[in-house]
């Protein structure tokens, strides 16, 4: 009867355990859509008035970062227009301090990942492929996890390489 008591308390401590690390990785999962200093309304901007990614993100096809948009970029459009509307105000706010908009990433790749956004642009790989219908989302969100295995897949769907130093540098 002593063992089955002991037993029964080594279960327990265990179940105790893997529910704390349970819950501990539920709390340190990364959000999928981050609160961002300015909410850029990519529905609008994208969707309804079909602008292009590369109109904002720059270096998308120059460089392995697609590159977020400072203030000044934004304000050769919002000086004149949608001037009154919150998501401006505030926008102009940094604009005339001079300070640049903090954006939140929304993608990161690993740090042993290496991952060329111009790479895949010049492919003729489209934004949505890997970020989702972006031109129908009021706020960027993430969509898809792009682990090795979704990437591995695409890579095959394309006939893109696979060999490992292709990402892994």
């Amino acid at each position: 009867m002593k063992n089955l008591a002991v037993y029964g308390m080594v279960i327990a401590w265990f179940a105790a355990v893997a529910l704390a690390v349970i819950a501990f990785g539920l709390m340190q999962k990364p959000t999928l859509r981050p609160a961002q200093p300015v909410e850029f309304p990519h529905r609008i901007h994208a969707g309804d008035l079909g602008m292009q990614c590369t109109d904002c993100h720059l270096y998308a096809e120059k460089s392995i970062y697609a590159g977020l948009p400072g203030a000044e970029l934004c304000m050769s459009c919002h000086e004149a227009v949608a001037t009154d509307k919150p998501e401006v105000i505030k926008l102009t706010e940094l604009y005339q301090t001079g300070k640049s908009v903090e954006w939140v990433r929304v993608y990161q790749s690993k740090p042993h990942v290496y991952f060329s956004h111009r790479r895949h642009v010049l492919s003729n790989v489209k934004c949505q492929e890997c970020h989702g219908p972006v031109e129908l989302m009021t706020t960027a969100q993430q969509v898809t996890d792009m682990g090795m295995g979704w990437c591995v897949q695409c890579h095959r769907r394309r006939g893109a390489p696979r060999e490992c130093v292709t990402c892994h540098k």
